[in-house]
């Protein structure tokens, strides 16, 4: 990666003057480098043994799918969702796919809402097909209304109905009132069953409130789902013990990548100051190992290219910031979040996770590098989050304004208005990616996840305002849980096709 000046520089080490640079005191990490460092990548190898009862258990669930012909559609419906909640639907897309067309095209071509049933039923065909890209119509929860307009009382004990409700109003798009309506009836309705359900059930719900499935991290969730279908008595020992294997493997797969880039030995550059020596060599590392990785397939010439122009992007994003900190002028809100979408870095990992992949093709990264939409509002989504979690600590040295001070001062407004305000934006952003996701028929279904993956992982990094990112310890558990920790996988027999 050519990042050189145009004109010689002597060999001599430059000069670089004493500059007083704001500092403040942030927490320690959690070391987890010694943690991965202590793993030799060659010893994280899958065995064969595993790789082969990974197989037979693949193979167990692939024919439920054959055996689920003469179910009913809710049963197809709650199938599904099983093996997305349990981190194992990526391996049965074509099947997952096929089975949606089907439910699709009978449901709007012959009508059989009707046999869908229950609250529960039809909260999990729209928030199922809306994740699939289909057009479905609120209006199917009309029946569920009484003749004053409002949810039927009748619904407020049907604890699976409500939580259902409350997952799929989170595929709500613009003009959506009533979905607006299911997901404020359906909260409430949750939250006011604490006194009066287990702790257990309670549990459950709490999480259900806080990390509903269309925002959550699919990998976090994975475990969490994995441990409440084992308490239930009806599980299916196959479809477990593939789900807990499965989560192993990938983990497995995901220590020995960190393992491998915590080996990195990157040379300084002496001509830098020392702050920007691993910065600017990291960034000249990456670009090699991209360029070299996609070489053999012919993806350099234009991969390449998109990641240097998303660097200077990046830079000049940063450049602004400094700007507006050393004149001390806070920008407008709507200014602050044109600039927020390139400090956000997301365009950044967009197009490296994108382009080390697969479905990288030259017209997709064409696509990433036009400020297509739902970039835009998912990365705005990543930079209000993390202002609001770490405004308060930032401003305890000298640093641009946040968005929470553009919002008080464009609006004349207080910091908690501030948030509410913020929060509600945030809202509106998921909307915008909710449409998207319908809309963008001629992008590649994965990149889309990679993009929309940003915003959830966002969610949980400042959850309750926090900012995880920056203090890692409240995010050691996450880490544990994703990388260091295993489940426990039973011997089975994996015989019964039973869902």
């Amino acid at each position: 990666m050519s990042l050189a000046p145009s004109t010689p520089v002597a060999s001599t080490q430059l000069a670089v003057p004493d500059i007083a640079r704001p500092s403040v005191d942030f927490p320690p990490g959690i070391l987890l480098e010694d943690v991965f460092l202590k793993y030799d990548p060659e010893s994280l190898e899958i065995s064969d043994d595993v790789k082969q009862q990974a197989q037979i258990l693949k193979k167990a669930v692939e024919k439920m799918f054959q055996s689920s012909i003469n179910q009913s559609i809710t049963q197809k419906l709650n199938f599904i969702g099983l093996l997305q909640c349990l981190g194992i639907s990526y391996h049965f897309q074509q099947e997952i796919n096929h089975t949606l067309k089907q439910i699709y095209n009978t449901f709007t071509k012959e009508n059989i809402i009707g046999e869908v049933g229950d609250l529960h039923s039809h909260a999990l065909l729209f928030r199922l097909l809306r994740q699939k890209g289909y057009q479905i119509s609120s209006g199917i929860f009309n029946r569920f209304k009484n003749e004053q307009g409002n949810f039927n009382e009748t619904l407020t004990s049907d604890i699976q109905g409500l939580c259902s409700l409350y997952e799929a109003s989170h595929l709500r798009t613009h003009g959506d009132d009533i979905m607006e309506e299911a997901c404020d009836f359906s909260s409430t309705q949750l939250k006011s069953l604490a006194n009066q359900l287990s702790a257990s059930l309670v549990a459950q719900i709490n999480h259900c409130l806080r990390q509903p499935i269309n925002k959550s991290v699919p990998r976090f969730e994975a475990k969490y789902h994995i441990s409440i279908y084992e308490q239930d008595s009806s599980y299916n020992e196959s479809l477990l013990a593939f789900a807990k294997i499965d989560f192993n493997i990938l983990q497995n797969l995901h220590l020995k990548e960190i393992c491998n880039i915590s080996k990195w030995n990157i040379k300084p550059i002496e001509s830098l100051p020392h702050c920007m020596q691993e910065v600017f060599n990291a960034i000249v590392e990456l670009c090699d190992e991209i360029e070299s990785t996609t070489t053999e397939s012919g993806k350099s010439s234009f991969v390449v290219p998109h990641f240097k122009q998303a660097v200077f992007n990046q830079v000049k994003g940063y450049m602004v910031e400094a700007k507006w900190c050393h004149e001390g002028y806070i920008p407008t809100y709507d200014e602050y979040k044109i600039n927020g979408i390139l400090t956000s870095c997301f365009p950044l990992f967009i197009t490296s996770f994108v382009g080390l992949g697969e479905f990288a093709t030259e017209d997709v990264l064409n696509w990433i590098s036009s400020d297509p939409t739902i970039i835009k509002v998912v990365s705005v989504i990543g930079r209000v989050l993390d202002d609001m979690a770490s405004h308060k600590f930032e401003q305890q040295r000298v640093h641009v304004a946040s968005a929470v001070e553009c919002c008080m001062k464009q609006y004349g407004i207080s910091q908690a208005e501030a948030y509410c305000f913020i929060h509600n934006d945030v809202e509106e952003c998921w909307k915008i990616i909710n449409e998207e996701c319908i809309k963008l028929n001629d992008i590649p279904k994965s990149v889309i996840e990679c993009i929309v993956n940003l915003a959830r992982m966002s969610e949980v990094s400042y959850e309750n305002h926090q900012d995880k990112y920056t203090n890692s310890e409240l995010l050691k558990d996450y880490i544990y849980s994703l990388f260091l920790d295993p489940m426990h996988v039973p011997q089975p027999t994996p015989a019964g096709e039973d869902i």
